[in-house]
């Protein structure tokens, strides 16, 4: 008799309390050693035993790596392509239970004896017992387990389809795993003769509003650009406010015009883009003074279905301007009223634009060497370093002052939508089906995932225009950040995601339940492919 290790509900409840214990929160060493263990784990089974080369460890950046996993049948070409990340978001809300975070038995047994410091909804389910606890029990590690029961049946089994197994590091920051592993993709694609056929990702079900327990699939995933502005004004002493001009005083328009600006809200299928939303705005400077601050900078989370970077970065200008035009005739009216010639008018200017001046002043090299001096610097993220580039180029070219600078910030995901491709919608139908008639479960569709998805990577429906204007306003592309949009348009294939429902992902109070994880998408999951291979 063959062994199958995770086919029971117990041997998938015990491979998840394995992989939750292995601590991989982004950009820790558990990231970067979690792989590694994955791959000692299916090495475990015999199909790796006979084909060692289809189980693969590949580069990322920082040292991490992501791990594919290929079941082949020797005469089939239609491969499923199982894409998840085993990255999770820090555990320090747990507080004095941190310990216990990556412990999910252990974790929620004591919560159930200390129920009573949680909200009504939690108590209720701590006390019904139908839910596990713990960081990267829901999100989204639960995932990786059901692909690995699929790649694990389907090789006992011998299934008459392929299966590649993918999952990234570091989806929860920059989804550096995921487009690193576009070209590997591509390269294994043509390697072993492999047809994709469907992107499947197991992301949990997430609620679309507070105490929602309906479970979803999703035949799409949402798009998200970060835009970013830097203010710079001119510098005075606080005994004389009107000799200069405050870069928060020019951010308060801009940030007024963005917050829940519904210019940027986009409807398709019945759905709707949450508004914009500041997600930072800071001073530039490092330290206090009685000089006024005159270069600060902020980030808006923009949120789309269809429109491209450049759609959307023309957006992003007109309301520059409108903010900038207000500001200006308010200035104005301080300036006539205290008697004050005003120092100038802020203007807006896009990150290329400026760019396109300083070379045209410093020259290349130094340009060059300003990025590189930028770069090297391990404290600040991709979005701090494109801020300072912006920053740094400005300093050398104050005459451009008072201004704000529009630019784009990492990360940039792309939104991808499946619905109405015959097979997604084929899989759709079955689904929902086979739930309710199985274990009366109603299943609903959306449109698009309404979380950031690594399946913004594959499937790219853009153009070469909307991306350019995403380069060319990005301070940091081509350098520590950039998307491989050309492979990622030959990943044809369309894109779909089941996965297990659970509540509170990123939150201390984060949950699986057992038997929706455990037994119910299992059987889902494996019937929906026999489906496809049928198909």
């Amino acid at each position: 008799m063959i062994d199958t290790r995770w086919q029971s509900p117990e041997g998938l409840r015990d491979l998840l309390n394995e992989l939750v214990s292995w601590k991989s929160m982004t950009l820790s060493e558990g990231e970067r050693e979690f792989p590694v263990k994955l791959q000692a784990k299916l090495q475990d089974l015999a199909y790796f035993g006979q084909f060692p080369n289809q189980l693969e460890l590949h580069d990322a950046d920082q040292r991490r790596k992501f791990l594919t996993a290929l079941y082949k049948h020797p005469d089939a070409t239609k491969t499923i392509c199982l894409i998840s990340h085993f990255d999770t978001v820090n555990t320090e809300e747990y507080g004095d239970y941190e310990p216990l975070a990556t412990q999910p038995e252990e974790l929620t047994k004591i919560w159930k004896d200390n129920q009573d410091e949680f909200a009504e909804e939690v108590r209720n389910d701590l006390q019904s017992g139908e839910y596990l606890f713990g960081r990267g029990t829901m999100d989204m590690k639960m995932g990786l387990v059901l692909h690995m029961r699929l790649i694990e049946k389907a090789s006992i089994e011998k299934w008459p389809i392929n299966l590649l197994l993918l999952t990234v590091p570091d989806e929860e920051v920059n989804s550096a795993g995921m487009r690193a592993a576009v070209p590997a993709l591509l390269a294994l694609q043509d390697k072993y003769l492999l047809s994709y056929t469907l992107f499947l990702n197991s992301e949990p079900v997430f609620t679309q509003e507070p105490k929602d327990d309906t479970h979803y699939l999703y035949t799409g995933t949402i798009g998200k650009l970060l835009a970013a502005a830097l203010f710079y004004g001119k510098e005075t002493h606080a005994g004389e406010p009107l000799s200069g001009l405050t870069s928060p005083y020019i951010a308060s328009y801009l940030t007024r015009e963005m917050e829940w600006n519904d210019a940027f809200q986009e409807t398709l299928l019945g759905e709707t883009t949450p508004l914009p939303v500041t997600l930072q705005q800071t001073d530039l400077r490092l330290e206090y003074s009685t000089q006024t601050p005159y270069r600060s900078s902020a980030l808006y989370n923009i949120f789309t279905f269809k429109r491209s970077a450049a759609d959307v970065f023309n957006i992003y200008e007109n309301v520059a301007n409108r903010a900038a035009q207000k500001c200006n005739e308010d200035y104005q009216r301080h300036c006539r009223k205290n008697h004050v010639e005003p120092i100038g008018n802020v203007k807006v200017i896009r990150y290329k634009q400026l760019l396109d001046y300083a070379t045209n002043k410093l020259g290349k090299s130094l340009i060059e060497e300003i990025k590189a001096d930028i770069a090297f610097q391990e404290g600040w993220d991709e979005r701090e370093k494109s801020l300072r580039i912006a920053d740094k180029l400005m300093i050398y070219c104050q005459e451009l002052a008072p201004a704000i600078i529009i630019l784009f910030a990492p990360p940039y995901y792309p939104a991808v939508s499946s619905t109405g491709n015959a097979l997604v919608e084929a899989c759709t139908d079955f689904v929902k089906q086979r739930a309710l008639a199985e274990f009366n479960l109603p299943i609903n569709r959306i449109h698009f995932f309404n979380g950031l998805c690594d399946l913004s990577y594959v499937n790219y429906q853009g153009t070469s225009a909307g991306w350019a204007t995403y380069e060319e306003n990005t301070p940091v592309w081509g350098d520590s950040y950039s998307i491989p949009f050309a492979e990622m348009q030959e990943l044809g294939a369309p894109v779909l995601n089941i996965g297990p429902f659970g509540k509170d992902a990123h939150k201390r109070t984060e949950r699986l339940h057992i038997r929706n994880a455990f037994e119910i998408i299992p059987s889902i999951l494996d019937e929906m492919i026999q489906m496809i291979w049928q198909h």
